[in-house]
């Protein structure tokens, strides 16, 4: 069972993000594109193009976590605007978001 950490801040890559990357592709985004800490107590959360499935990044005290969520059917609701950086969103509207809402 994973361990409850707290969670200041979540940030959606808006628009379509290639899954196939890995902590270090994304971590890169994060760092690079979005000018964000990627070491802050922050969820950073991607989607693919299918809108069927997403990737969290998480840092925790010494390493990443990487988070992987597939829905069997239907779709995320997720923003499409790829030009205008990360969407900062509450834990609660991420709960809702996983929740299918």
């Amino acid at each position: 069972m994973l361990k409850e950490v707290t969670v200041d801040r979540v940030y959606l890559a808006q628009g379509v993000t290639d899954l196939r990357k890995s902590i270090d592709g994304l971590a890169a985004l994060v760092k690079e594109e979005f000018e964000l800490d990627l070491f802050s107590s922050s969820l950073f959360v991607f989607c693919n193009r299918q809108r069927d499935k997403l990737k969290i990044l998480q840092w925790d005290h010494n390493g990443f976590w990487l988070y992987y969520r597939r829905l069997e059917r239907g779709n995320f609701h997720w923003p499409s605007d790829n030009n205008s950086g990360p969407l900062k969103i509450s834990p609660r509207q991420l709960r809702w978001l996983l929740d299918g809402l």
